[in-house]
């Protein structure tokens, strides 16, 4: 009988209610009740597949908040997936951090709501590149970011991510005795993370479609609009991007900043979803334009995510070989001291000009 709030149950619409206060800026009344059903019937299904709901940063508010039982960057999604009881996971995500997530968790079941949820960044580089890399710069340690597919993590010798990728890159140098490090496949990180460091970057044309189109042309608009807004972008973008940003940092770094911060209003120079996810518990703090959408994320829903559970379907697997290969990579990485906060890309050091060697 619909006597709550939406014309949902009394018990649908409590049950719900947390969520809604959460997503009530990005999802209508009209939209609502029948995400509210999902959302209780995918809650309801992961009690009984004992599985949990792994949501990207990138995700929409309604999964972010709604059924992701972990929510962060990939690795760190990966990680807590590791260390749960859960049988099953399935990773609201691309399919590169559903292999992330099956190389630490190989006795659990991973899932993917969508096999075609790829990547621009992870499919610009192959396991055979990696391979004809480490032929012309023989001795030299291959840093790979996470964005990559398992065949390539398993073709190189420690990954990294946006949040510890100078940390890593430093490491690697001395661990290898050596002043020259390839970091791949982002071309924009490795370019930021140089000018961050002074041990030398050989990098890999790859890109990230959503942060590659953004524009210094944005920001001065978005400063002319909104003079008192920070800005805050992510180290996937070209490095004027960054010059021109108050803060650069990984996803992890922007949810830190404006969480302690709380400025009154904010620019992310980073995936749409991003914004609205802080914003659900950060209800006071303005986010603002300009907004690039990752086609590939939204590829996941709540009606796919409810049938992935519902079928157990589109399960995502990494042969042994590769697996155990890919799997030293990411846990050198994991072995390493933690930064003791996610890491800011030093704006005055990246004003300059560090060369790169691109492949």
């Amino acid at each position: 009988m619909a006597d709550g709030a939406f014309g949902l149950s009394k018990e649908l619409a409590e049950e719900t209610a947390p969520v809604w206060e959460k997503v009530k800026d990005h999802v209508t009344p009209l939209e609502w009740p029948e995400q509210a059903r999902l959302i209780s019937e995918i809650n309801r299904l992961k009690r009984e597949r004992d599985a949990v709901i792994l949501a990207h940063n990138y995700m929409t508010p309604e999964i972010f908040h709604g059924v992701g039982d972990y929510v962060g960057d990939s690795l760190g999604l990966a990680k807590e997936a590791a260390r749960s009881d859960a049988n099953v996971i399935v990773q609201a995500g691309v399919h590169f951090m559903a292999e992330t997530s099956k190389i630490l968790s190989p006795d659990k079941t991973v899932l993917i709501p969508d096999l075609r949820a790829g990547c621009s960044l992870a499919s610009s580089i192959t396991a055979a590149d990696v391979r004809l890399i480490k032929e012309r710069h023989p001795g030299l340690p291959v840093v790979t970011y996470v964005n990559t597919t398992a065949d390539v993590k398993a073709e190189t010798d420690i990954c990294c991510t946006s949040a510890n990728a100078v940390q890593v890159v430093e490491w690697a140098a001395k661990e290898w005795g050596v002043d020259k490090v390839i970091l791949i496949p982002d071309e924009y990180l490795a370019r930021n993370v140089a000018a961050q460091t002074t041990v030398g970057i050989i990098a890999w044309a790859g890109h990230c479609e959503v942060h590659k189109r953004f524009t210094t042309q944005d920001i001065a608009d978005m400063r002319d609009a909104w003079p008192d807004a920070e800005v805050l972008a992510h180290p996937e973008c070209p490095e004027e991007i960054l010059r021109a940003a108050d803060f650069a940092g990984s996803t992890a770094a922007m949810t830190e900043y404006v969480e302690q911060r709380r400025p009154r209003r904010v620019v992310l120079i980073t995936e749409c979803s991003m914004a609205s996810n802080i914003k659900g518990d950060v209800p006071e703090v303005e986010f603002v334009g300009p907004c690039n959408l990752c086609p590939h994320m939204k590829r996941i829903t709540l009606e796919n995510i409810r049938d992935c559970l519902l079928h157990m379907q589109f399960e995502v697997t990494v042969p042994e070989e590769m697996l155990e290969k890919a799997r030293l990579a990411v846990q050198r990485m994991i072995d390493l001291p933690p930064p003791s906060k996610p890491a800011r890309y030093d704006l005055v050091k990246a004003r300059h000009h560090v060369d790169v060697e691109l492949i």
